[in-house]
């Protein structure tokens, strides 16, 4: 399957959101310090990152995309990995 580029406004988005998570990680503070953010910061940034993953379901529902991309541990298996949970008894099936 050919991976399309992606658009103007998806690059935006991404950098949007990218940017957006780097000022959270980079004025995090360790637990029972005040946060240097205002409470009602913090909540406009929930809010814009919520929108943006919204409309980054939107683009990609329009585009016959899924979004399941994630990051992965290498030693993961992958989804296409098959787990049998209940033995074939005998009769049953091939077999």
């Amino acid at each position: 399957m050919s991976e399309t580029q992606p658009s103007t406004e998806e690059r935006i988005l991404q950098a949007m959101k990218m940017t957006l998570a780097a000022v959270i990680k980079d004025t995090a503070t360790p637990p029972g310090m005040r946060h240097p953010l205002s409470d009602a910061t913090i909540e406009d940034l929930r809010q814009c990152l919520a929108l943006i993953s919204a409309r980054e379901r939107e683009l990609a529902q329009a585009a016959g995309r899924t979004q399941e991309a994630r990051p992965r541990y290498a030693d993961e298996p992958s989804k296409e990995s098959v787990v049998r949970l209940h033995r074939k008894k005998p009769g049953d099936g091939d077999g």
